[in-house]
């Protein structure tokens, strides 16, 4: 991977998506996209305010510049509307982590699925990795469902304050 990426240059199309990286820009749609639902599934609670947002996204612009963390904002191609994160995270390990949220609002139409599958065609294809982790909580059937759709195999399990979850080994797309 070269050291430094043009963040603003990488694009990721699907059929109904685009994914690009996070960028300042990006942060009140994201923020107003979070509520409690969503985050049930996840280790973190909603922020409180776009105050606290800017704290959390501030840490990612560094990581994503160097290409070590990357967090995608997915929006549909359709109408621009920014409807969730896909995040690469240990982006140039031998197994990056993906970790998605998609908006209440936006559940059950297979986005989730198409930003995964989008994003683990495009690291494949850029960054060669021997495969991915997944980790999702063990309740969360939809989420457990993109993961085995994609060829996944649970490897793993982690437990949270919040949940246990079980972590799905997703293959190379191009191996």
């Amino acid at each position: 991977m070269t050291a430094h990426w043009d963040a603003s240059g990488v694009e990721i199309k699907s059929e109904r998506l685009r994914l690009k990286l996070f960028k300042a820009d990006d942060a009140e749609e994201v923020f107003a996209a979070i509520t409690p639902a969503i985050t049930r599934f996840m280790q973190w609670e909603p922020p409180r305010s776009p105050m606290a947002f800017a704290e959390v996204w501030r840490s990612w612009l560094t990581p994503i510049l160097d290409g070590s963390d990357l967090h995608f904002v997915v929006r549909a191609l359709a109408d621009d509307r920014c409807l969730g994160l896909v995040g690469l995270h240990a982006a140039t390990t031998a197994c990056p982590e993906i970790g998605i949220w998609i908006r209440e609002d936006a559940h059950g139409n297979g986005f989730g699925r198409e930003a995964v599958a989008a994003v683990a065609a495009w690291a494949s294809d850029e960054l060669d990795p021997d495969c991915f982790a997944y980790p999702v909580a063990e309740e969360n059937v939809a989420s457990r469902r993109i993961a085995e759709d994609l060829g996944g195999r649970v490897v793993g399990t982690r437990s949270n304050s919040k949940y246990s979850s079980v972590v799905y080994r997703i293959p190379n797309f191009r191996r």
